[in-house]
């Protein structure tokens, strides 16, 4: 497992209770992972040191959780080696590297997405603006770990955000507004043949009532019951089949994860952004419900044979993810700062503390003592019969946890669970779904995997 932060400590504990894995490691871990796995120090986006690393452990499946050694080619470097890889190549990988590039795939696959102009320019960007109105949306065209979105009613705000990102030598995307609730659903790809998972939505303003800056997303819960039946099929034949078409033709086929961040319109579904990898922090939520063995489906994607996998199965339970945040976050924060609590919060029933930015710091007994390390500290999962029961789970489990100038939100699915999200009417496919329905409580579920080839 590469990676360091919450994610990956939510794929490490999924991989390490699939049967299937006879050993597990992790590089470089964060302080819950390396309580978990041996972690090994390496420079994730070094492609030598990581390849070096898994020869020397003999590794079968390398799973590369964030998006930078994607980019970088870390994928393209293990291949070279013979192997094998659960994540895209660096050409792939420029769905998420370059929003450009995904906006011109989804135009050469007729994906539904939102309008967009290109700018390079504060001229170009004035004359963008004004095209598209308030609010206003600003995107770096590079990467910015889910945080190079603006999304403001005020226009000098939304200018100001262009010019910065100009000044760091990138390009932005001006966008015209997507109003409606967003989801996101994760694909598994080999390639050729698509699994989507259960749709999750995530929480990406920094308070509650989504008000402040964008962050990294602090929460997200699944499944959603107020999405209408026969949505994932929708994205899988209108988004993620076309989009995985357009992509082997190109000569670059995706393997890995294809996120799919919508918005349900009045204009039917439209597509937000792609991403390449797992999304943090639904990952979290997602995998607290898949009983299916994570690293078989991996394994199988890499190898290009998703098409064998036949049912997901799905423990019926809701899950809550409540992500707490450092003093400061996410413009400048704070770390070194002592976490407390952790096991009182790990003691709470159907709650589960998955790290993300921690580290450890030897303290006055001259023991580790697990530290803030980066903006997003940690996760707390929840799960219950329904989403009221697994947010009072979440809820219970973070206030035991004790972080000097720390934030959370307090209304993750608060709304889900009060019932009071619309979906605009021409967001709901005419079909029926042919997955099988999510129950709220009862028996393991069974959903038919759907895998597609294309």
């Amino acid at each position: 497992m590469l990676g360091s932060g919450g994610r990956e400590h939510a794929l490490v504990r999924s991989l390490a209770g699939d049967p299937f894995v006879t050993e597990l490691h992790a590089a470089p871990g964060n302080a819950g992972i390396e309580q978990e796995v041996t972690c090994h120090p390496v420079d994730a986006v070094d492609g030598q040191a990581v390849t070096d690393l898994a020869r020397r452990l003999g590794t079968e499946l390398v799973v590369i959780g964030p998006e930078a050694p994607l980019v970088a080619g870390v994928g393209d470097a293990l291949r070279e080696a013979g192997i094998a890889v659960f994540g895209p190549s660096a050409a792939a990988a420029r769905l998420e590297g370059s929003k450009a590039f995904a906006k011109e795939v989804m135009a050469a696959a007729n994906v539904p997405t939102a309008m967009a102009r290109v700018a390079a320019t504060r001229e170009e960007t004035v004359e963008a603006l004004d095209t598209f109105g308030s609010p206003y949306v600003v995107k770096d065209d590079g990467l910015a770990a889910g945080k190079g979105v603006v999304v403001t009613e005020d226009r000098d705000a939304a200018l100001a955000h262009a010019e910065e990102c100009f000044r760091a030598g990138s390009t932005v995307l001006i966008e015209e507004y997507l109003r409606g609730p967003e989801v996101s659903l994760f694909v598994l790809c080999d390639g050729r043949t698509g699994i989507p998972l259960s749709p999750a939505q995530d929480f990406k303003r920094i308070h509650d009532g989504d008000e402040g800056p964008n962050t990294g997303g602090m929460g997200a819960y699944t499944p959603l019951d107020w999405a209408p039946a026969g949505l994932v099929d929708e994205v899988m034949d209108r988004v993620a089949n076309p989009v995985l078409a357009e992509m082997a033709s190109r000569g670059t086929p995706f393997v890995g994860v294809l996120y799919c961040g919508l918005a349900l319109t009045p204009r039917g579904i439209r597509v937000v952004e792609f991403n390449v990898r797992f999304g943090d922090p639904e990952t979290q939520a997602v995998l607290a419900r898949l009983k299916t063995p994570l690293g078989s489906l991996l394994l199988d994607a890499a190898k290009g044979r998703l098409d064998e996998d036949e049912q997901l199965h799905w423990r019926p339970a809701s899950a809550v993810a409540v992500v707490l945040a450092a003093h400061g976050y996410p413009a400048s924060p704070r770390t070194g700062d002592r976490v407390h609590g952790l096991k009182k919060a790990a003691a709470e029933p159907a709650v589960t503390v998955l790290h993300a930015g921690t580290g450890t710091a030897a303290g006055k007994d001259g023991h580790g003592k697990v530290i803030a390390t980066g903006g997003r500290v940690l996760a707390v999962v929840g799960r219950g019969e329904g989403l009221e029961a697994a947010r009072e789970r979440a809820y219970a489990g973070i206030a035991r946890i004790r972080l000097e100038g720390g934030q959370y939100r307090t209304d993750i699915a608060a709304t889900a669970a009060a019932g009071t999200i619309e979906v605009p009417a021409a967001a709901r496919p005419p079909r029926p779904s042919r997955a099988a329905t999510e129950p709220a409580a009862g028996a393991d579920t069974i959903i038919p995997s759907m895998g597609t080839t294309v």
